[in-house]
């Protein structure tokens, strides 16, 4: 399967204890350059959690709206760009949808903060 930055998609992640993994979506964040070479792909985790959307490692993701409607999930969630996970892409499963340019042009800004570059 081919995969680009910005195609949400459904995975089976790990808990962080390790102590087991669940089904769920996920944004890839890394680049295509990478995404064609490498087995491995970097993703942020995906939660329906959205207390902490005002946060600037965060962003919401309104499934009431055209961009949130092409990601392909099913409630209004956040992307956590504080969480990043690199999982070998037999992990997953399908891609779902897609985030809009200027989604992703949040998204980098989101993870601009999470790891502290400006």
């Amino acid at each position: 399967m081919k995969f680009a930055r910005g195609d949400i998609i459904l995975a089976d992640l790990p808990y962080s204890d390790r102590t087991g993994s669940k089904v769920r979506p996920a944004l890839i964040v890394q680049n295509d350059r990478n995404n064609a070479r490498l087995d491995d792909v970097i993703v942020a985790m995906i939660t329906r959690t959205t207390t902490r959307t005002m946060e600037s490692t965060q962003l919401l993701i309104d499934v009431t709206t055209a961009s949130g409607t092409a990601s392909g999930l099913l409630h209004t969630s956040a992307v956590k760009c504080e969480h990043l996970l690199t999982l070998h892409r037999t992990f997953i499963q399908r891609a779902i949808g897609r985030l809009s340019d200027p989604l992703m042009a949040q998204v980098d800004e989101c993870l601009k903060a999470s790891l502290g570059l400006k």
